[in-house]
């Protein structure tokens, strides 16, 4: 599943292609992939038809795209979800779910998904921070991450150290490909318990688990088959 150095990768690319365009078209090609949508496909593509989008955000795992009118386009990868962007005379791909088109022509937006984990939904209000993320952590390349206050609760915890790096309502954007890395490199069996660190080690934990997530956003994330890939269609380079 992409972790947060892929969604972040990803959000780059929306930043760079995406932002500053006004949405003229929505095509729901399976109606799963809006599935988080109460309204269903059709009042899906009516919220988001004449909305430009102004900025690319992201919480942990999850990517949302907010609007001139506060609200937000919200989107999770899950296991294969991929945002692509594609000139329109561009063959279509065989799991392609969502196709936005843009006032100022290409390239389209796609959202490409082989296993429909993953969905896209229109947020309302939720341009800051969509309400269905506000149990998400805050991740720990986030400028207002509290570590001090990280640290304590990791602490206090009696379950096995890699299960509360997975845990996104503790810290988000950590998964088993960075948790692993992290651990590793601290010298830290995954099933020491929580409440057996010391301030200095879940410390040098945190720094670990920073010190990964940055290598890895700088190698464009990690690729181990072709279901994540970046805006482009490119694989990342972290492995």
């Amino acid at each position: 599943m992409p972790e947060l150095p892929e969604v972040e990768t990803v959000r780059r690319g929306l930043a760079e292609w995406v932002v500053g365009r006004q949405i003229t078209a929505v095509e729901v090609l399976h109606p799963r992939a809006v599935r988080r949508h109460p309204g269903g496909a059709d009042d899906f593509v009516a919220c988001l038809v004449g909305q430009r989008v102004v900025d690319a955000r992201r919480r942990g795992k999850f990517l949302w795209l907010p609007l001139a009118s506060g609200d937000a386009l919200l989107g999770h990868l899950g296991m294969s979800g991929q945002m692509l962007l594609r000139a329109a005379a561009t063959a279509d791909e065989t799991h392609l779910r969502v196709r936005f088109r843009f006032a100022d022509g290409d390239p389209e937006l796609r959202f490409v998904d082989q296993r429909t984990f993953g969905g896209l939904a229109f947020a309302p209000g939720g341009a800051e921070l969509p309400a269905q993320l506000s149990h998400i952590a805050r991740d720990p390349l986030d400028e207002r991450f509290d570590e001090a206050a990280f640290i304590e609760a990791l602490r206090r915890r009696r379950s096995a150290v890699k299960s509360a790096l997975l845990d996104q309502c503790l810290i988000s954007g950590v998964g088993n490909i960075y948790a692993d890395e992290a651990l590793w490199r601290a010298r830290l069996h995954w099933a020491r318990r929580c409440d057996t660190l010391t301030r200095p080690a879940a410390r040098q934990l945190l720094g670990h688990v920073r010190d990964v997530l940055t290598e890895a956003i700088r190698a464009g994330g990690t690729s181990f088959d072709a279901l994540y890939v970046n805006v482009n269609g490119e694989s990342g380079w972290f492995d």
